[in-house]
């Protein structure tokens, strides 16, 4: 028989009060994506979500979600930790992806778009900092 793991409101609380701190999570963020873009198969979703939280445009409520997957992304210490070869991002990327599920009408076109050209470039922190510009 397979087991389920379930996540309980403690399982995130810490995400939960970094999100409240968006600068905070701008800056680790930033620091951990570029660290670790080449090996995340979500990199595009999870930089287009980062987009999404920092457009001025994006309704309050969406940021806020988006904000708290994306504060589960920097801890260092979440449900699963990062630096396990493989499996260390599984936990990371159900966050987004639920994240993304409840707020995808809200990620435009345009915020795909900017991940996709700075992924392609290659990310830096000129383009990261164009979503405190709106996008």
């Amino acid at each position: 028989m397979m087991s389920t793991t379930h996540f309980n409101a403690d399982d995130f609380e810490p995400a939960q009060k970094l999100a409240q701190d968006s600068e905070s999570v701008r800056k680790r963020f930033k620091a951990k994506f570029k660290r670790f873009a080449a090996r995340l198969p979500f990199a595009e979703d999870l930089l287009a979500a980062y987009y999404c939280a920092f457009d001025r445009t994006t309704p309050r409520r969406v940021q806020l979600s988006l904000l708290a997957a994306l504060a589960y992304f920097v801890l260092p210490l979440d449900f699963m930790p990062d630096l396990l070869p493989v499996l260390g991002f599984t936990d990371d990327a159900a966050v987004l992806m639920s994240a993304l599920r409840m707020v995808a009408s809200n990620i435009r076109p345009d915020h795909r778009e900017a991940a996709r050209r700075a992924l392609v470039r290659g990310v830096d922190d000129k383009d990261l900092d164009a979503a405190l510009n709106g996008g």
